[in-house]
């Protein structure tokens, strides 16, 4: 349902996804919930590593991506799907470069500053610092901006999240962000359009 419903709020307090529930306890915010979920279940220690300098790295990554990756890719879907089915009408074409310019910026620093010639972000081994950024990259896939065939190490590193991820689950993940243009296709009720239009286009301002 609408997560500004008074049940959304009831858990979270942000009325934002994701946010999650486990038994009376609630919490808001991607990474934190990432974060969470990793010291609850006792995960394999490379995705949130005892190592102090090597989860400072993560930490550091994670601090970074939203200012920057997430800053930008998800962008390229409201652009070319989401804001047109809402409002009936495309945005201009120089609003997607613009975004795709500040994309490239972004993919620039984090190719030179986090992989370098490294397998994954902090090293040798997957993190949820990868996971983090695999997820909002393969958002201007799924509206046909392939970010990374141009870039081969990036191109890389996809293969290799995606290996050691697993490709069948890597691709159920990513299946409805691969498959975002569908939505262009199905009818969204007048009333909620009235709402989210005027709120999306002031998030692309």
């Amino acid at each position: 349902g609408p997560s500004n419903s008074e049940g959304a709020g009831k858990v979270s307090l942000l009325k934002k996804v994701p946010a999650l529930k486990d038994g009376d306890f609630t919490l808001a915010e991607c990474t934190a919930i990432l974060l969470y979920l990793s010291r609850k279940y006792n995960t394999p220690d490379h995705w949130y590593p005892s190592d102090i300098q090597k989860r400072a790295r993560v930490d550091e990554y994670l601090s970074w991506h939203h200012a920057n990756i997430r800053a930008n890719a998800p962008k390229t879907m409201w652009i070319k799907v989401l804001i047109p089915l809402f409002t009936g009408q495309p945005l201009p074409s120089e609003k997607l470069q613009e975004v795709m310019e500040g994309l490239s910026t972004s993919l620039k620093q984090f190719e030179e500053r986090f992989l370098q010639d490294k397998a994954f972000i902090i090293g040798s081994e997957i993190s949820l610092a990868d996971l983090v950024a695999i997820v909002e990259l393969m958002q201007p896939v799924g509206v046909g901006c392939d970010i990374f065939e141009d870039r081969p190490r990036l191109m890389e590193w996809r293969r290799r999240v995606e290996d050691a991820v697993g490709k069948e689950l890597f691709f159920q993940a990513h299946e409805m962000i691969l498959n975002i243009k569908e939505l262009s296709n199905i009818q969204i009720d007048p009333q909620l359009k009235e709402h989210l239009a005027p709120v999306l286009m002031k998030m692309m301002k």
